[in-house]
């Protein structure tokens, strides 16, 4: 049995494979080697390509690319921020995507989007590597907040 779940933006995946006698497969600990090593993959790659210094000087940016991912990402932020501060916090509301169901797909789509308007926007900085950079601080960033709690 395959089980899907919604968990803001993220797709977790998770196999359940239990019949009689068969033991329960408990989950990883927060703090794992699979955590680690691509948290410390985007920080390696983050420095070896100078990755803040090249946004902030780098003339070869698409910058109107540039400034729509950007504010994407802040739109994706901002329902995030919404559903765990406000719906979880302080309205105890646990399955804000049963309350709110429009908010899973438009976080998922904001986020698609400014995916690939930041490729857009990047790649004339590192062309086709760009897209392995930023799959790469990605990853390190879905771990980083995974190992966090």
């Amino acid at each position: 049995i395959i089980v899907f779940k919604l968990t803001s933006t993220l797709f977790l995946c998770s196999f359940c494979i239990s019949g009689p006698g068969e033991k329960d497969v408990r989950p990883l600990p927060p703090i794992n080697k699979h955590s680690v090593f691509w948290v410390v993959a985007a920080i390696s790659v983050t420095y070896y390509v100078d990755f803040f210094q090249n946004i902030i000087v780098n003339d070869n940016i698409k910058s109107w690319w540039f400034n729509v991912s950007l504010l994407l990402l802040g739109i994706c932020l901002c329902l995030a921020t919404f559903c765990i501060v406000y719906l979880e916090w302080f309205r105890g509301i646990v399955h804000y995507d049963q309350e709110y169901p429009a908010i899973p797909p438009i976080t998922t789509a904001a986020f698609i989007a400014a995916s690939c308007s930041l490729n857009i926007a990047l790649w004339p900085v590192w062309s086709f590597v760009t897209p392995l950079i930023l799959f790469t601080q990605f990853m390190g960033v879905v771990m980083l907040i995974s190992m966090l709690g």
